[in-house]
């Protein structure tokens, strides 16, 4: 049975091609195609087979294509669109016979191999399989990351040498990560000043202690509060900056070129970023302990305490070793945003939302190792007493 569309195709000289759905059983359909199978055919009679398959039911579909006499791109992604649209419409198997061996590999479904060539087993599904694919990828994520702290180890070995150390690279990651926050870090540990302030000061006055909110705003600025929220910003400035800017490069196969030219990316790229975050960190937190403790100053002015009684109150809390602990946090915290930034940079995978989901990665991963180095810090200060 022919199509009368493709018997009207037959009278036109410049389109020769035609098909003919044959229903063989009740189960299987016969579609044979002829003729040239391209952009101009398929765009005609796409719609009349869709039709016409439409009307009948089958569980297999036999697409005879070795009559087709001239084939191109679009031909074959007609072959892939049907095949589809069988399976997933009409819940049957295609089958496609007679295809030229050129194109025969571009429809063939897309299988990843293993080392060996071997196909690799199917992930099992459900709470098992979910547990077990998790562990695996965290367990290579950790690998990684091992891999990486040695390699930073090696790289900052030799951080400074003339050949390796970049001074203009450095300046401008200083700057972006530390100049260009100021105005962030001001507005936030400001009004963290405020807040500590205003929270503390009516729980205080129930016990007639309000001049001791100078005490509470000179510790929790300068041993928590400031080394936090600064590395907290900077995670969110900084840390995802170098990781889109590192993940931009590998997808743009730009790590790829350095490595074939001889030069190591982690003492390129890396090294540099590593040193600027952990030189600008305490810098920033010394920066906002300063606005923060301002903040409450104002407020406790507003209360009507002098500056001089606020300035003896706050003398007699904070010691010299209370700073080195904030500066200390700042540091390490620094280090972490940086070497975490640089890692899933580095990680970066191919694909149009690789480079956000690194960014994203990188400040999530960096407050999270945030607050865990901080509580490290509480639990190493209280048991040596400071």
């Amino acid at each position: 049975m022919v199509n009368p569309v493709a018997q009207k195709a037959l009278s036109d000289p410049t389109n020769l091609f035609r098909f003919e759905i044959v229903p063989e059983s009740s189960d299987i359909v016969r579609l044979r195609l002829a003729g040239p199978l391209d952009a101009e055919s398929v765009s005609r009679f796409w719609r009349p087979i869709e039709r016409r398959l439409g009307k009948l039911r089958f569980r297999r579909l036999q697409i005879e294509a070795a009559e087709v006499s001239r084939w191109d791109s679009a031909g074959v992604a007609f072959l892939h669109l049907l095949r589809r649209e069988a399976e997933t419409r009409f819940q049957a198997e295609a089958q496609i016979e007679g295809l030229p061996p050129e194109w025969e590999r571009s429809l063939e479904p897309p299988a990843s191999t293993g080392p060996g060539g071997e196909k690799p087993a199917a992930e099992p599904a459900g709470l098992i399989g979910t547990i077990g694919h998790t562990t695996v990828s965290e367990a290579a994520l950790a690998g990684d990351a091992i891999a990486f702290i040695g390699q930073l180890a090696r790289g900052l070995g030799a951080a400074f040498h003339p050949r390796i150390f970049r001074p203009r690279e450095f300046l401008r990651v200083f700057e972006s990560a530390g100049v260009d926050a100021l105005p962030i870090v001001s507005l936030i540990s400001f009004l963290i000043g405020l807040v500590i302030a205003f929270e503390s000061a009516r729980p205080l006055a129930t016990f007639g202690a309000q001049l001791f909110i100078a005490n509470m705003i000179g510790l929790l600025m300068i041993r928590e509060m400031g080394p936090i929220m600064t590395a907290i910003l900077l995670a969110g400035r900084s840390g995802s900056a170098f990781a889109a800017e590192l993940g931009t490069m590998k997808v743009n196969e730009e790590l790829d070129a350095l490595q074939t030219m001889g030069i190591d990316p982690i003492r390129f790229l890396v090294i540099q970023r590593i040193i600027a975050g952990v030189a600008v960190t305490p810098l920033l937190t010394i920066y906002s302990m300063f606005v923060g403790i301002l903040g409450g100053i104002l407020v406790m002015i507003g209360l009507g305490y002098p500056l001089e009684a606020i300035y003896h109150q706050m003398d007699s809390a904070v010691q010299m070793h209370d700073i080195w602990v904030g500066v200390s946090k700042a540091a390490v915290f620094g280090l972490l945003i940086s070497a975490s930034g640089c890692f899933l940079g580095l990680r970066t995978q191919q694909g149009p939302a690789a480079v956000g989901a690194s960014a994203t990665g990188a400040v999530v991963t960096g407050i999270l190792l945030i607050v865990v180095a901080d509580s490290v810090f509480s639990v190493i200060l209280y048991l040596l007493n400071l």
